[in-house]
């Protein structure tokens, strides 16, 4: 009779992990297992399968960077456990924050002493920053109207079709009606004009894009700001202007600084600003500011003590880590105003490099402007044959994620391509996507060919004549039609 041998310690700690029981059954997926495994196999295990997962960098559908400097790693790191919400308990990391806060809203011309501090706060994302913004401009809104004696239970908010959804749901979590001024063909930003005729007394405020997420374009603040006061001016309202810069607010300073968008226009109230975005630090950091203390309500301001001292916090939730605040820090000191401009002038310039090479096939337009969001977002000129999600289908063979969406309401039989030019992206990927493009576009043409002859034997020549055997064709359309089922519209955050 043969005993199984009990496990080794070289068993447990020795062998490769390939060769463990814990790479012959699969991971649990839905129910916690009764017993633990080594780190190294769980390690390895939960590695391995993320490897399958797409490559951070050649993500062209996402805004939030990607890639850091291994110093700024280190820091993250050095500050991965800290919680951000224990100011008593870390004192310097709240310090950061606050020179974050002052040097962006100086940035944005805020008014402020040179001795005062900025008002804002670190969000997670733009999304929690608009949440927060909202919720200022309804609560100053029903203050106001409860002063003077009105109704205060209908507010409603103006912005643009294209605008991303954290709009939407701001609208919905906190019943505020939203009015969106559609798009059209060939005008793809909100309509300043018809922005303002939008506006009423229960108006909360008007929400501009500085940086559409169809197609990058920065929406005309300045135009909206002198319409407004108009109407202001006639009616006696007082309607104020947020600026959604979650794409932009980190361009526009660098590229276009004599560009009017931010305080130095009356009726801009607050801003909010991605700093995973072009703001060059790793997803989960977003910041919004306000003009002055005056623009943010008091009664929304909880001040807590239960943590070794006073303190005053306006946030959706409470605990939230301090590695990215102190990793925008990093960048603001370590790049300044030079680096970012210098960081920002690449980006814009390998776009033109993306868009040139698409404009040389003569098989795309262009939908995406030269000012704006280094961001290049293209339709093709031709869909009889095929249409922009088999091209974005077929880019993922390459490695690249390139995603297909159609434009908002009115314009939604445009569909779009976009590639978002990151920091991290070189002129060399560039180069590259734009061959890869081409190369997507001759493949497909091969297989949406129309049959030219009916004969068995000239049929068979063509096909040899082109290296493209009829079984091959064959398993190339299965492909994309079985992945053209799982289109989805992507959204950048």
């Amino acid at each position: 009779m043969v005993f199984p041998r009990p496990p080794s310690e070289s068993d447990l700690f020795l062998h490769s992990n390939f060769a463990s029981r814990y790479a012959r059954d699969s991971l649990p997926r839905f129910s916690m297992p009764e017993d633990s495994m080594p780190k190294e196999a769980a390690y390895q295990n939960i590695h391995d399968e993320l490897q399958l997962d797409a490559i951070p960098m050649l993500n062209l559908a996402s805004f939030v960077t990607t890639s850091m400097e291994e110093e700024c790693n280190k820091l993250i790191m050095e500050s991965i456990n800290k919680n951000y919400v224990d100011m008593d308990e870390y004192p310097i990391t709240t310090d950061l924050h606050n020179r974050c806060l002052n040097m962006i809203a100086r940035l944005f011309h805020a008014e402020i002493g040179e001795n005062e501090n900025a008002v804002g706060a670190g969000t997670v994302g733009s999304s929690e920053a608009i949440m927060l913004a909202g919720l200022a401009f309804k609560k100053k809104w029903q203050n106001k109207r409860k002063a003077e004696g009105k109704s205060y239970d209908k507010p409603n908010l103006v912005t643009g079709s294209n605008v991303q959804v954290c709009w939407e749901k701001f609208a919905r979590y906190f019943e505020v009606e939203l009015r969106e001024v559609e798009v059209r063909e060939g005008y793809y930003v909100m309509d300043p004009a018809k922005a303002v005729e939008l506006v009423d007394e229960n108006t909360i405020c008007v929400a501009a894009i500085l940086g559409s997420t169809y197609n990058g374009e920065f929406e005309d603040v300045k135009l909206l700001n002198e319409l407004l006061l108009q109407k202001n001016k006639q009616t006696g309202w007082e309607t104020p202007i947020h600026v959604d810069g979650a794409s932009g607010g980190f361009i526009a300073p660098f590229l276009y600084p004599e560009l009017e968008w931010d305080f130095r226009l009356e009726l801009v109230k607050s801003i909010n600003v991605s700093g995973h975005k072009y703001g060059l630090v790793y997803a989960g950091i977003g910041w919004v500011i306000w003009r002055n203390k005056e623009e943010l309500p008091q009664d929304l301001v909880f001040h807590i003590n239960y943590l070794g001292a006073h303190q005053p916090t306006f946030t959706l939730n409470f605990s939230k880590g301090s590695s990215q605040i102190i990793a925008q820090y990093y960048q603001l000191i370590r790049l300044g105003q030079e680096g970012y401009r210098s960081i920002m002038e690449s980006c814009r310039e390998n776009a033109k490099v993306v868009k040139e090479n698409l404009e040389k096939s003569g098989r795309f337009n262009i939908v995406s402007k030269d000012n704006g969001v280094p961001v290049v977002a293209f339709s093709l000129k031709d869909r009889s044959q095929y249409d922009e999600y088999k091209i974005s289908e077929m880019l993922r063979r390459h490695g690249w994620i390139v995603p297909a969406y159609p434009m908002p309401p009115a314009a939604q039989h445009i569909n779009v391509l976009r590639v978002v030019i990151r920091a991290e992206f070189s002129r060399t990927l560039a180069k590259r996507l734009a061959f890869d493009i081409h190369n997507v576009l001759h493949e497909l043409d091969k297989v949406h060919a129309p049959t030219m002859t009916n004969s068995s034997e000239e049929k068979n020549k063509g096909l040899v004549e082109t290296g493209v055997k009829e079984t091959t064709v064959d398993a190339q359309r299965a492909i994309i039609v079985q992945e053209s089922n799982k289109r989805q519209k992507i959204m950048a955050a």
